[in-house]
C-alpha cells in the first residue's frame, strides 16, 4: 500500500473517529435538576453515583448546596450552580459581594475538589408575574456582577453565567409561534439580558412546563401536552408550520421573540433549564402520564431533535432527580413530586435512556427500621383522631393524600394512619412520636395499599463514603477512552 493510501485511509478514519464520538456525545449527553429540599435527603455520593449509573453527565443545583458540590468533584459530571433570587440584591449592590460568592462558591470547589463547574444561574424565575416585580431591578445587575466577579477569579472562559427564566417572559397575542414577543413590561429589560448573554458567550435559559399548560386550563386539548407518536392531538397551524405539541410551540414562541428583537435564534444559545412531569398530588400527575411525557422528551433528546423554528437542539435539563418533599406546595401538591426517581432513589416507572440503557435505581442507601405508625384498632372505629392527623399533616409530607393523589383510595381512617406515619418518619422513629393522644401504634407490618405507598425514610444519621465518585469517571469517558484506544490500534495497523 502506497504512502498517500494510508494517509486518505488514517483521515478517514480519523474523521469516522469523531463522528462516532460526536453521536456518543449526543446519546449520552443527558442532563437534570438536582433538588436538595428534603426532610431525608439521600447522601450526596450516592446520589453522584445515581447520576453516574444512569448517564447523567450535567446537572443542575438551585443553590450552592457544599456537601453536593463536594461529592461531584472529580465525577465527570458538568455542574449548574444556582443563586437563589433572596440573594440577588446582595450581587446587585456591589460587585465585591459577588466576588465572595464565586470566591466561595465557584473558585473553592474548582480548585478544592475538582467539581466542574460550567455555569452559575443567576436566580430562578425571578420575573415571574407573581413575584409583582420584586427582583426586576435587581437580576440584571447581579448578572453584571457576577460575570465581572467570574472574570476578575480567572473563570470567564470556563464558567458562564445564565439566568433561568420561566416561559412567561414571552407572549403571543394571537397564541401562535410566529406572533410571539417578549412580554410588554419587560420586553427592554429582556433585551438587555439576552444581548449581554451573547456579547459574553453564555447562553440564555427557559423553563418549559408543558404539565402547568394542560393543568392549569381544563380546555387544554390533552394530547397537545405530549409529543407526537401515537397521541394524535390536532394540529396547530401556523402558516406553513403545523405544531402538534405545546413544548415546540412553546419554544418556537420564544424563537419568534428573539428574532423580532433583532437576534438570529440559531446563533443564540439556549438551554431548556426544566421540563418534565409531576407524578403524584394531582389527577394530571401520576406515573403513567410522566412515563409518556418523559420517554417522548428523552427520545428528542437522544436525537438532538430541534424545533420546527430551529433546527439546533436546545441543551435540556430533565425535571427533576428525585423527589423532594419540603418544597413549597404552590402551585400544587404536585410540586414536591417531579422526579424521575422517589425520595430513596427507587425507580418510579421504566424510561429507555438510549443505546439500549433503562434507568437503574440508587445503591447504597439505608433506611430507618422497618416500622410504621398507624391507627390503633381500637380508634379506628371513632373520628378522634381528626386533629391529630391535621396536625401530622402541617409538620409532614402529606401531598399524596387527596383527590387524584396516589392514596385517594382510602377511608378516613386510613388517611389518618398515613398522617400518623408521615410525621413518625420525618421525626425519625422518635419516641413519643406515634402516641397522638394514645391514638397512634407502632407496626412491623406494612400498611401500604395498593398505589398508596407508606414510606419508611431514609437513615440520614450515617454516610457511606465508601461510595465517593472516582477520578475521571464521567458517565460517557469510559466508553469513549475504549474507542480511543482500539482506534489508535487501527490507526497504528494502518499507518504499518
Amino acid at each position: 500500500m502506497g504512502l498517500n493510501d494510508k494517509y486518505n485511509k488514517l483521515v478517514f478514519l480519523c474523521l469516522s473517529l469523531l463522528l462516532f464520538h460526536n453521536n456518543l456525545k449526543n446519546v449520552d449527553a443527558l442532563a437534570c435538576n438536582w433538588g436538595t429540599q428534603a426532610s431525608h435527603p439521600m447522601p450526596p455520593n450516592i446520589v453522584v453515583k445515581l447520576l453516574r449509573d444512569n448517564g447523567f453527565n450535567k446537572v443542575k443545583l438551585f443553590e450552592a448546596d457544599p456537601g453536593a458540590l463536594r461529592a461531584l468533584g472529580k465525577s465527570g459530571i458538568q455542574v449548574m450552580v444556582g443563586i437563589p433570587n433572596d440573594l440577588l440584591a446582595s450581587m446587585a449592590s456591589t460587585v465585591t459581594n459577588a466576588e465572595l460568592w464565586v470566591r466561595q462558591n465557584v473558585s473553592q470547589y474548582i480548585s478544592k475538589y475538582g467539581t466542574d463547574i460550567r455555569y452559575v444561574a443567576v436566580g430562578n424565575e425571578p420575573f415571574l408575574k407573581n413575584y409583582k416585580d420584586r427582583f426586576v431591578k435587581s437580576t440584571y445587575p447581579a448578572l453584571q456582577n457576577v460575570q465581572a466577579a467570574l472574570v476578575k477569579a480567572g473563570l470567564g472562559r470556563q464558567v458562564k453565567v445564565t439566568v433561568p427564566l420561566n416561559a412567561d417572559v414571552y407572549e403571543s397575542g394571537d397564541g401562535l409561534p410566529s406572533s410571539g414577543d417578549f412580554r410588554s413590561d419587560i420586553k427592554t429589560l429582556m433585551v438587555s439580558i439576552v444581548r449581554f448573554l451573547a456579547d459574553s458567550v453564555s447562553p440564555i435559559t427557559f423553563n418549559i412546563y408543558p404539565f402547568l399548560s394542560l393543568n392549569a386550563d381544563p380546555n387544554f386539548p390533552r394530547e397537545y401536552a405530549f409529543f407526537p407518536g401515537g397521541g394524535g392531538a390536532k394540529p396547530v397551524v401556523d402558516g406553513s408550520i403545523s405544531y402538534t405539541n405545546v413544548f415546540d410551540a412553546n419554544f418556537d414562541t420564544l424563537v419568534s421573540a428573539l428574532e423580532k428583537n433583532g437576534f438570529d435564534a440559531e446563533k443564540v444559545e439556549i438551554i431548556v433549564g426544566e421540563v418534565g412531569w409531576p407524578t403524584d398530588g394531582d389527577a394530571n400527575a401520576n406515573t403513567a402520564l410522566a412515563q409518556r411525557f418523559n420517554q417522548g422528551l428523552l427520545n428528542r433528546i437522544v436525537r438532538g431533535q430541534g424545533t420546527p423554528r430551529r433546527k439546533t437542539a436546545p441543551e435540556v435539563y430533565v425535571f427533576s432527580l428525585v423527589d423532594e418533599d419540603a418544597k413549597s406546595i404552590d402551585p400544587g401538591k404536585f410540586e414536591r413530586h417531579w422526579g424521575i426517581f422517589s425520595y430513596d432513589g427507587a425507580v418510579k416507572y421504566p424510561l429507555s435512556l438510549g443505546n439500549g440503557r433503562q434507568l437503574v435505581p440508587a445503591k447504597g442507601v439505608r433506611y430507618q427500621a422497618r416500622e410504621w405508625c398507624v391507627l390503633s384498632p381500637q380508634a379506628a372505629s371513632g373520628n378522634a383522631w381528626t386533629s391529630s392527623s391535621d396536625y401530622a399533616c402541617q409538620l409532614a409530607d402529606c401531598t399524596s393524600l387527596g383527590p387524584g393523589s396516589s392514596c385517594a383510595g382510602l377511608d378516613s381512617a386510613a388517611n389518618a394512619s398515613y398522617a400518623f406515619n408521615i410525621y413518625f418518619q420525618k421525626m425519625d422513629h422518635r419516641r413519643g412520636s406515634c402516641v397522638f393522644d394514645n391514638l397512634g401504634v407502632v407496626t412491623k407490618v406494612d400498611p401500604s395499599r395498593g398505589s398508596c405507598k407508606f414510606p419508611i425514610e431514609i437513615d440520614t444519621s450515617k454516610r457511606d463514603e465508601t461510595l465517593r465518585p472516582r477520578k475521571n469517571s464521567g458517565a460517557g469517558e469510559g466508553k469513549w477512552r475504549t474507542v480511543v484506544t482500539a482506534a489508535m490500534a487501527v490507526v497504528w495497523a494502518v499507518i504499518n
